[in-house]
């Protein structure tokens, strides 16, 4: 056994001198095989000299006193984190744990000094992570916390009515009629939407939605509704907008203390003939409450802005942002 000092290994194909090497996996030779260590690995230490396959090699490993003298893959600036590379050469690309620090600056196949540290990734921005499955992108547990908080935290996190849609009076809705009532129809034998009739004064409905306790309250919260114009005679005349009641039921606040917050969506535009629009409001962070809660939206096409032509919905959704629960 030895304890300290340059040991000796039968080199397992042709290696060059001052190259990051490892055990060949399997070797049963006295003394042991080695080969290149690949990008990301730990090895056991450095080549101190070119050898042919088979031929013995002398290896300074890392329990050895003194700096190392390593080959560059790239461009290394002094004091940089230095990581294994491919072919037994090293990096300052975070990838597997931290060899050690840049005593000197180096350049592509250049030799160049390493002070050993082992235990120099200390954050999330030096350690690397590795995925045989490609979940994430990150090459650093920095770069995929980001990405975990970021899907958590995204403001793609949508919201579901609680229900049915309802009358603003909470009643059902009724068969959309031509010339009647407003409410469902299928669409030409295939969607089914909510559908108002041309007139002046289009009747309000309504929908609940739950605020989950992982809302971020420092975030605003946005209404998106899908709707399209409907011809009612050649080209589409009307371009209307929806005008959105919006109530909070609070935790702990009084029935009916909420003043309406909400507003008015973005415009539906008569030259997507026949087409499903996204429009959206916001109802702004200032109004949201900080503490469990119900959201009441009473909604319909602006008055006075369907004097020729009906309005589909296809749906109704908030998205919001999430923020990291602590416990």
């Amino acid at each position: 056994m030895q304890n300290e000092g340059i040991q000796t290994f039968i080199a397992s194909g042709a290696l060059a001198a001052r190259r990051h090497v490892k055990l060949l996996a399997g070797t049963v030779t006295d003394p042991p095989q080695v080969e290149y260590a690949g990008a990301g690995e730990y090895g056991i230490g450095i080549t101190q000299y070119a050898v042919a396959d088979g031929e013995q090699v002398a290896v300074k490993t890392w329990n050895c006193p003194g700096s190392f003298e390593v080959t560059a893959s790239k461009a290394i600036a002094q004091a940089a984190a230095v990581y294994a590379a491919a072919s037994g050469k090293v990096s300052d690309a975070a990838l597997g744990t931290a060899l050690g620090a840049a005593k000197e600056a180096g350049v592509a196949d250049s030799i160049m000094e390493m002070i050993l540290s082992p235990v120099l990734a200390t954050t999330g921005g030096a350690v690397s992570v590795a995925y045989a499955n490609s979940n994430m992108t990150g090459g650093t547990v920095e770069a995929v916390l980001n990405e975990i908080m970021v899907g958590l935290k995204t403001s793609q996190y949508a919201i579901q009515p609680l229900g049915a849609i309802t009358l603003e009076t909470g009643a059902p809705t009724a068969v959309f009629a031509n010339g009647g009532a407003d409410g469902f129809t299928q669409l030409t034998n295939k969607e089914v939407a909510l559908r108002w009739n041309n007139h002046a004064t289009p009747t309000k409905m309504a929908a609940r939605f739950l605020i989950p306790p992982d809302l971020d309250p420092a975030a605003d919260i946005v209404v998106h509704f899908l709707g399209a114009i409907v011809k009612a005679g050649g080209a589409e005349a009307d371009s209307p907008t929806i005008t959105c009641e919006a109530y909070f039921a609070a935790l702990g606040a009084a029935m009916l203390a909420d003043a309406n917050c909400g507003g008015v969506s973005g415009e539906f535009l008569t030259a997507a003939t026949n087409t499903w629009q996204e429009k959206t409001l916001a109802i702004a962070l200032a109004d949201i409450p900080a503490v469990a809660s119900v959201l009441t939206l009473i909604f319909n096409p602006t008055d006075a802005e369907l004097p020729a032509d009906d309005f589909a919905l296809a749906g109704v959704w908030l998205e919001v942002t999430r923020k990291h629960l602590t416990s």
